[in-house]
């Protein structure tokens, strides 16, 4: 099997590379090293083994469309993207043109160059918007959807909202509408909170791993004042390790005759949800520290709560996680004690 993973360099990219040269299939990269970590991570990948690497963008044609016709994959992870919401408010069209041109470049390309190949596009449960609409309970950590107990299922309706929401849910829009008009072979995932060993945070992407970093600073006594946190804290996701996420993309790819044309809600669920203020909790215990942190207003429609209910994925390609949260944390502790 040949596998292209877009945006392989980048923390989900790589660990799914990882698993790829692990099986001794085949690996294409493509990567324009444009984030922060990634030349670290293009660097380590080359200590795994042998591959192919396109420093590339996804927003140029020509650049994916060289790429399909002459690699010609069996499966392509298409895990590019911008995936800062704060980066989409403030360049709205840089989003755009990364999220939605690029899906549709790569489609596109597979459409004229490698049409039976396998796409798994990683979306977002941002498609949903800000989930206001519903009731939540209130609790003195968290804050409960009541009506959704095991979380929310694929059956919520989508509601685009912010530049990243729009860019996200265009392109997951596209991959399945590819299936239904050309066949494309394509699996969306509309993935809550993932994090793990790779990943290289920062202050408005990746929160598990941004926070697991102030408390080591915290430990390690070089936070001289109070860092910031966007709302009061109760903000509830389901988290799910990068172990966990890999094994989902190729489980999914195995059973692709099953998942080809669908979209599943992926993330921890419901025994796997942490707020802020409980993973805090946890990182208090675990390193053994008292946290000092201030409020800010809360972020542009940000929700205030989203547990993915993954009993479709279940249902369709037999994937459930099997890192639970604390055994996550421990291990992300100690991934970035590494930087």
């Amino acid at each position: 099997m040949k596998y292209l993973i877009t945006g392989g360099c980048g923390f989900l990219g790589s660990n799914l590379a990882e698993e790829v040269l692990k099986r001794g299939d085949e690996l294409v990269v493509f990567d324009n090293l444009y984030r922060d970590g990634t030349e670290k991570n293009l660097e380590w990948l080359k200590t795994l083994g042998e591959f192919t690497f396109y420093r590339s963008d996804i927003r140029n044609f020509d650049d994916v469309s060289n790429v399909i016709e002459k690699e010609k994959p069996d499966v392509i992870y298409h895990v590019a993207g911008q995936v800062a919401m704060t980066t989409s408010l403030e360049r709205p069209r840089f989003d755009m043109e990364i999220n939605v041109l690029g899906t549709h470049n790569l489609l596109e390309a597979m459409r004229r160059f490698a049409p039976n190949a396998i796409v798994v596009y990683s979306s977002t449960n941002k498609v949903y918007g800000d989930l206001e609409d519903l009731e939540y309970d209130e609790s003195e950590t968290r804050y409960s959807i009541p009506q959704y107990p095991n979380g929310l299922p694929e059956s919520v309706s989508l509601d685009f909202r912010t530049p990243y929401g729009c860019s996200k849910g265009a392109a997951d829009q596209y991959m399945l509408d590819y299936y239904r008009c050309y066949g494309i072979k394509s699996v969306v995932f509309r993935h809550s909170s993932i994090f793990g060993g790779r990943q290289f945070s920062t202050f408005d992407q990746g929160w598990i791993g941004w926070f697991v970093s102030r408390g080591i600073e915290t430990k390690r006594g070089n936070l001289k004042k109070p860092f910031t946190v966007s709302g009061n804290g109760k903000q509830v996701r389901d988290v799910l390790f990068s172990e966990d996420i890999v094994s989902c993309y190729f489980n999914a790819v195995k059973n692709i005759e099953k998942t080809k044309g669908q979209a599943f809600n992926i993330g921890g669920g419901a025994s796997n949800s942490l707020s802020i203020l409980e993973l805090f909790k946890l990182l208090e215990e675990e390193l053994d520290i008292k946290l000092n942190y201030k409020e800010l207003p809360p972020r542009s429609s940000d929700q205030k709560s989203f547990i993915a209910d993954i009993s479709k994925a279940k249902e369709y390609f037999d994937w459930a996680p099997t890192v639970d949260t604390r055994t996550g944390i421990q291990k992300m502790i100690n991934w970035v004690e590494t930087l």
